[in-house]
């Protein structure tokens, strides 16, 4: 097939450019990026090459730029970091010629020298004496030294009883050690004579671990240094220098955000807008929906696009855009000397942050003059609003923290779904989750090292949904109805997990617990902006 231009084209008929480029962390597309998107896929009809990789899952980027729009896949495609009609990588560690394959090719060479030798019948023998060696003293000192133990009471016994000759039972005791400590020297020895001769045999396995290991960390260094990014005003700045003093993440510059920001700049062409689907299946483990946009990843991106986005008039973070306002919605529902109950408006942070902005902890410190300290009980995420407990004493903090663990509180969440669901369903969710350790926050499913989590539902019209967690894990809410082991079925609004929007429709309706003073049981009730207008009422 012919290959076609890195550049395509794209119809700007009756649709007007935006003035900012997009916030890759947090955005909607731009209407010229989802025609970007549904002329990438027609395209993708003609590589019947790629599909069945496709198929399987993988993130794509589009960045429109003025005369068309580039298109860009992460890590590889086909096994290769390179294809006609995406951009290529800002680096290209494939190339068959380039020294990185090169020097991969030597390290992999190293490798099958390390796994022969330590599959040679001479070592693997010396390692099966030495270790039925060590069995067999061990047994042997073991049993010997029950005998001590033996012969030490039987003499404790006579002692005891005033028997037996005094200077004889100290000279068997004497004996015993004796004659135990010869055994472990000689048990010492044996074992030594056959160590020597595994370590003179292993010393070859040593070096060629060591030059690996040399090499390898040579061959890293040399990559951070030429994985060199470019910015709108033509700076470069190397993958070392953006993470430093931090190590690189692996397949940081991999992603598609910076090789299209990457060509752009490299070719002359002005980037307008840019977002990135996902085509495929959801991985294992982790939520991803076919057709939907995700943000930048912040371990991998977010050093890496900070830079390259100097020079760009770039939009700003719409959840820091209008703070202020947000944090002006913040309302106290009840408080006294020991607590306060809290509305939290969706957009703030529970507590301070990276950003120094105001916090609900924070604010109530301002807004209670008769709080000297207010200590966190439990968190919502930002973007949910809804019921919180702050203590105003350290000792409330420890009683209610003893009840949140004991699961003595209860919380009932209300959220809206993005797709239709049937009123009435009731269930629960069981999925064990842990952090996905290549894109913080994120959440993912993970059946072995996950934390247990459970959720329980019922389903009502309007496409919502009430939840009950009995576990307090991180986005538990979020992923439970997102993942496809679960509803399979995300949040309205949530950018993490489904398509995103103005709002995540995910409310704290509900808490109930015991005062930790009077012991009184309290209940709050504080329905959210997306309920029914006639629904809307604040009670405890």
């Amino acid at each position: 097939m012919q290959q076609l231009s890195r550049l395509h084209p794209l119809p700007f008929d009756n649709v007007r450019p935006p003035e900012r480029f997009t916030y890759p962390f947090h955005y909607r597309p731009h209407a010229l990026c989802l025609s970007a998107w549904e002329a990438l896929c027609a395209d993708l009809r003609g590589y019947p090459e790629w599909q069945e990789e496709l198929n399987r899952g993988k993130m794509l980027g589009v960045l429109v730029v003025e005369g068309g729009f580039l298109a860009a896949f992460s890590g590889t495609l086909g096994g290769r970091g390179s294809q006609p009609y995406f951009v290529p990588p800002v680096f290209d560690t494939y190339a068959a010629d380039g020294y990185f394959k090169r020097e991969e090719g030597e390290i992999s060479k190293i490798n099958a020298r390390i796994a022969t030798l330590q599959q040679s019948p001479g070592l693997c023998d010396v390692r099966k004496r030495l270790h039925s060696l060590r069995q067999k003293w061990e047994a042997h000192l073991t049993r010997e030294q029950e005998l001590l133990r033996l012969r030490k009471k039987q003499r404790d016994v006579l002692r005891a009883n005033g028997m037996g000759d005094k200077e004889v039972l100290i000279h068997e005791s004497q004996y015993d050690k004796a004659s135990f400590r010869r055994l472990k020297q000689t048990a010492k020895q044996e074992i030594g004579r056959l160590e020597d001769e595994l370590n003179h045999l292993e010393s070859p396995l040593r070096e060629l671990q060591g030059e690996r290991a040399r090499r390898s960390q040579a061959l890293q260094q040399w990559l951070f240094d030429n994985y060199v990014f470019l910015n709108a005003q033509g700076e470069e700045c190397s993958l070392r220098d953006l993470f430093a003093p931090n190590i690189p993440p692996a397949a940081a510059g991999e992603c598609c955000a910076p090789k299209l920001l990457q060509y752009a700049y490299a070719n002359g062409l002005r980037p307008l807008c840019m977002a990135e689907f996902w085509i495929g299946a959801s991985p294992v483990g982790v939520v991803r929906h076919e057709g939907h946009y995700y943000p930048a990843c912040q371990e991998r991106c977010k050093p890496i696009l900070d830079w390259m986005l100097r020079g760009l008039l770039v939009d700003p973070n719409p959840l820091l855009e209008d703070y202020g306002h947000v944090v002006s919605r913040l309302r106290i529902i009840y408080s006294d000397d020991a607590l306060a109950v809290v509305d939290k408006p969706s957009g703030m942070l529970s507590v301070p942050g990276k950003e120094n902005l105001p916090s609900v902890q924070s604010e109530l410190l301002r807004l209670l003059p008769h709080a000297d300290h207010v200590y966190v009980v439990h968190r919502l995420d930002m973007s949910t609003s809804g019921l919180m407990v702050f203590a105003l004493t350290i000792e409330a903090q420890r009683t209610l923290q003893r009840a949140f663990e004991a699961r003595n509180v209860v919380k009932r969440y209300r959220a809206r779904l993005s797709r239709p669901v049937k009123a009435g369903q009731e269930g629960d969710i069981s999925l064990p989750l842990c952090p996905d350790p290549t894109n913080r926050p994120r959440q993912m499913v993970h059946h072995e090292f996950g934390r247990s989590a459970l959720t329980h539902y019922r389903t009502l019209e309007n496409n919502d949904i009430l939840l009950w967690p009995h576990t307090g894990r991180t986005h538990q809410l979020r992923v439970h109805l997102a993942h496809p082991e679960g509803l399979d079925n995300p949040i309205l609004g949530d950018e993490l997990y489904g398509l995103g929007g103005v709002r995540l429709h995910l409310h704290a309706e509900c808490l109930e617990f015991d005062h930790p003073v009077s012991g009184c049981r309290m209940k709050f009730h504080c329905v959210s902006d997306f309920a029914c207008p006639e629904d809307k009422e604040t009670s405890i």
